[in-house]
């Protein structure tokens, strides 16, 4: 699965976690959301893009742990038209 942020930033997903672009853990999917190391909404997954949707950040989940991994040489998309904004982590 190829994952970018709202503003085209490439995301690394291995299982169900997804990692930035230097290897550093974003959070954990779970369904169609995505959820940081202390359980706290980082952004809906829309098609192939993160966003982060002030309508969904009440949502919380379980924290978990896992480690980084190396980082990727995946390039920037354009920018989305998707309503939301793009996730801070």
């Amino acid at each position: 699965m190829e994952l970018y942020t709202k503003k085209g930033k490439p995301l690394q997903v291995r299982s169900n976690k997804v990692y930035d672009k230097s290897g550093k853990i974003v959070g954990q999917i779970k369904n169609d959301k995505v959820f940081g190391t202390d359980g706290k909404y980082v952004g809906t997954i829309v098609d192939d893009r993160l966003v982060y949707r002030s309508s969904s950040s009440t949502y919380t989940s379980s924290p978990f742990s896992a480690s980084n991994i190396s980082g990727c040489m995946n390039a920037n998309r354009m920018v989305a038209a998707i309503s939301g904004e793009e996730p801070v982590f």
